[in-house]
């Protein structure tokens, strides 16, 4: 049953975000991406910091900080091709032409995510015996302004409204997949060292969280909701320690 909630959460916060592009406003939608990033630019900083990476370097995995800098630099061939949209760069020109390799790009981090989410439902450790669901929590904020930000740019390019849909309901299913990855994957629990793939993630989720934080500030000084919203997703990840 917790298992189908988390299933149900993932593809909500993705549809959710479509419910929110096709009911807001162009200038409460930007507003809405560039708080909600930020909030969950500092949740998943935190969680990061206080979490995972103490975690890791406690397990008995072999150069774990090879594999969290692995992370960042795959997420940043993955941004190559996204365009950054997951720190909220949305470059729309109306009538464009559907971006692929941006879908790839959004559907290949968010199967990677999962599968450490998946291993951590079928009960194994993986350097995040604390704050138990901070990892699911972590994506879905994430998810949530990404989806916003991709439905923006689905309904500007010249594909129909309701190919829009079917697209923003694949990628959100990527997440899922790879969470199904990774309870498949448990079963091989012995040949795997899941910490490995948790760094990796880890790595992404600091490359993620750090651009959205410094791209944050407007000629160096920050707004002060954007600020009070980094603080407050901060907070809640070292409540949920």
């Amino acid at each position: 049953m917790e298992t189908f909630l988390v299933y149900l959460g993932l593809v909500g916060a993705v549809v959710l975000g479509g419910i929110i592009v096709t009911y807001l406003h162009a200038a409460n939608k930007n507003k809405f991406i560039k708080l909600m990033l930020s909030f969950s630019g500092g949740f998943l900083l935190a969680i990061a910091f206080t979490h995972f990476v103490p975690e890791l370097y406690a397990s008995e995995t072999k150069n774990i900080g090879l594999f969290i800098l692995l992370g960042f630099l795959i997420q940043l061939v993955l941004e190559f091709f996204s365009g950054g949209i997951e720190h909220g760069h949305v470059h729309v020109h109306k009538g464009q032409k559907m971006p692929w390799g941006l879908f790839i790009s959004l559907s290949a981090h968010s199967i990677l995510e999962g599968i450490p989410l998946g291993n951590q439902y079928a009960g194994i450790e993986v350097g995040h015996q604390h704050g138990e669901h901070s990892l699911l929590f972590g994506i879905l904020f994430h998810q949530l302004p990404v989806a916003v930000a991709l439905m923006t740019l689905l309904l500007n390019t010249n594909i129909s409204k309701l190919k829009a849909w079917l697209i923003l309901i694949a990628f959100g299913i990527m997440t899922p997949l790879g969470l199904t990855i990774g309870l498949i994957s448990s079963t091989a629990a012995s040949f795997l060292d899941f910490n490995m793939i948790l760094a990796i993630v880890v790595g992404m989720f600091l490359h993620i969280s750090t651009t959205i934080i410094f791209e944050t500030s407007e000629n160096h000084k920050f707004n002060i909701l954007k600020l009070t919203s980094i603080l407050i997703g901060c907070t809640l990840a070292f409540l949920m320690h």
